[in-house]
């Protein structure tokens, strides 16, 4: 299946982190979010993945409770979207965190979490 919504650099400030100063402060997070699915000649939104929808339910979680590990926000956003949306396939969610606690110059640290149908 080749068809596929994506949704890149949803962005939101959360205080997911290990760190004091990460779950005191929070800091800017990012989310991408891929969906596999079969597009129809129907023109009717029910048919389909209701971008406004995803962006909202992956804004929810990832900007809601505090996580320790950006992993368990990338894993609940994919498991949550596979259960709310019965026209997926598949869903790979990214979640960055560019300004994670490295000592070292980088770009980007992401965690990536995908689902299927087949997984679940």
């Amino acid at each position: 299946m080749a068809d596929r919504i994506e949704l890149k650099g949803l962005t939101f400030h959360a205080n997911h982190g290990v760190l004091a100063h990460e779950t005191e402060f929070g800091q800017s997070f990012s989310l991408d979010i891929v969906c596999w699915l079969e597009f129809n000649d129907s023109d009717d939104l029910t048919q389909t993945v209701n971008y406004a929808e995803l962006a909202q339910l992956a804004l929810d979680i990832a900007a809601g409770t505090p996580r320790q590990l950006i992993e368990t926000v990338a894993v609940e956003v994919a498991e949550t979207a596979m259960r709310r949306f019965d026209a997926l396939h598949a869903v790979e969610v990214t979640l960055h965190k560019p300004h994670a606690p490295i000592p070292a110059v980088f770009d980007d640290v992401a965690v990536v979490a995908r689902r299927s149908r087949k997984r679940m």
